[in-house]
């Protein structure tokens, strides 16, 4: 539950971050650690899966 709440601020940083500058990648990749967490249940998968789109978020082009 904990790693739910905190990709869901992160995401949501990184959607304003995205809507502000324009940049689609990082407002998709906002909606998905937002989203992704209803999705999956299991903890290892939910903090590997979050893991790789925090650093998609954050992966220079």
């Amino acid at each position: 539950m904990f790693l739910g709440i905190v990709y869901g601020c992160i995401g949501f940083a990184g959607f304003q971050y995205g809507r502000r500058q324009q940049q689609a990648r990082q407002m998709v990749v906002g909606i998905a650690l937002m989203s992704f967490g209803f999705f999956v249940s299991d903890p290892l998968i939910n903090g590997l899966v979050g893991a790789v789109l925090v650093l998609l978020l954050f992966w220079p082009r």
